[in-house]
């Protein structure tokens, strides 16, 4: 009874406090319309979750532990075993090669929502590089996205360059930003490099914002071509399908890539850096170059996504490159689970295409993804897939322990 209790406390308390946003809606004729009917949905919503908040705490400090349905636990069992991400990962690639030619999902309107969803991947993968593989906590990612719009964008106006020229050169661009960014920070860690990290990217977009001669300031810079296929001159349905096929074409060599990287020296050196900086400075690993690396490796896809982008949207000004877009990819690494590829490629879809079609909860995005996330963090707070880990084997000293 007084668990009841309390939650309709909290419920009333809730409904008084969003009343005047939620409830209220004032007409251009000064008329003003009530809608109770949110609010009491609100309230119902808030006095379930209210109780099953103080069930949970109660069992914890009981000394029960929460434990998951064993058909949850068995689904994330199955899809963290090797085989089914393989098989995950084509069966998706296959569906996305074929959906242009699909009757309804093949609109410009969808692939242009793909190509985006696309990008984020390619942008959350390298961020997971230098958060899930380092554990370099970034919080000004977008800035590195911005340079490589930009790149393509100011080349283009000044120089006629193309897509195809100024890919590399957003990419190099935001590899010399990233060491430039990662010199001064070789000493900090946590939450100091996450703030130093956020102040880059606001100082890039107010340089962005301000350096009106060059960049065009708030007005940006329009007119910027999409990529070509050998001179032919192509309609905007074949234009958005072509640029479709190059971002998967993008993401398949991103996946690739950082895959071997995982494995690989510098990959093996960057998740012994995460794990524990003094251990990995005395097994002879050297941080200076080990970070360095994490930060040129991690810019140089946000670099290549910032001039996809560009050529995307035709059109770059400095409101794209906020900080909430930095928050919204680092969102995605969390949720889809720091250190996993195929856990990070799942979170960047589900952050992009659900919200697209889930219009009719526009007004309450950021609630519901708020919830999305804390209800993650207590339940699940290594993502919705685990990045795998090495494990070693002593064979030998086994077989001698069994013998003994």
């Amino acid at each position: 009874m007084k668990r009841i209790f309390k939650a309709i406390l909290v419920a009333v308390w809730f409904m008084v406090l969003c009343a005047p946003i939620m409830c209220l809606h004032i007409n251009p004729d000064k008329t003003v319309d009530i809608y109770w009917q949110r609010l009491v949905g609100l309230g119902i919503g808030i006095f379930l979750a209210a109780i099953a908040w103080d069930w949970y705490f109660s069992a914890s400090r009981a000394g029960t532990t929460f434990t998951m349905p064993k058909s949850i636990s068995n689904a994330f069992a199955v899809l963290t075993q090797k085989k089914t991400k393989r098989i995950g990962l084509c069966l998706l690639m296959a569906f996305l090669l074929i959906l242009p030619m699909l009757p309804v999902l093949g609109s410009i309107y969808q692939i242009s929502i793909l190509i985006s969803a696309l990008i984020y991947v390619m942008l959350a993968l390298g961020l997971n590089i230098v958060v899930g593989l380092a554990g370099q906590l970034v919080l000004g990612y977008a800035a590195f996205y911005a340079i490589g719009a930009y790149t393509y964008g100011l080349l283009n106006t000044f120089f006629g360059l193309g897509f195809w020229a100024c890919l590399p050169v957003g990419g190099l661009l935001a590899i010399l930003f990233g060491l430039a960014l990662g010199f001064p920070v070789l000493r900090l860690r946590g939450d100091y490099l996450a703030i130093v990290t956020l102040g880059f990217g606001e100082i890039t977009r107010l340089v962005l914002l301000n350096w009106v001669s060059v960049t065009g300031g708030s007005q940006g810079i329009s007119n910027i071509p999409k990529p070509g296929l050998f001179g032919m001159d192509l309609n905007m349905q074949e234009g958005t399908v072509y640029l479709y096929y190059l971002c998967i074409l993008a993401v398949i060599i991103t996946i690739v890539i950082i895959t071997r990287l995982t494995n690989s020296r510098v990959g093996l050196a960057l998740q012994a850096l995460r794990e524990d900086e003094i251990a990995s400075e005395a097994m002879g690993i050297n941080l200076t170059k080990v970070k360095l690396s994490a930060f040129a490796l991690g810019s140089a896809w946000a670099g290549f996504a910032g001039v996809i982008f560009a050529a995307k949207t035709s059109f770059v000004n400095p409101a794209s490159f906020t900080f909430m877009e930095s928050a919204m990819i680092l969102s995605m690494v969390v949720l889809g689970g720091m250190g996993s590829i195929t856990g990070v490629t799942l979170g960047a879809l589900i952050l992009i295409l659900v919200p697209e079609y889930l219009r009719a909860f526009a007004d309450y995005r950021m609630l519901l993804f708020g919830a999305v996330m804390v209800v993650m963090m207590i339940f699940r707070p290594q993502g919705l897939i685990t990045g795998e880990r090495r494990h070693y084997r002593i064979s030998e000293l086994e077989k001698n322990k069994e013998a003994a």
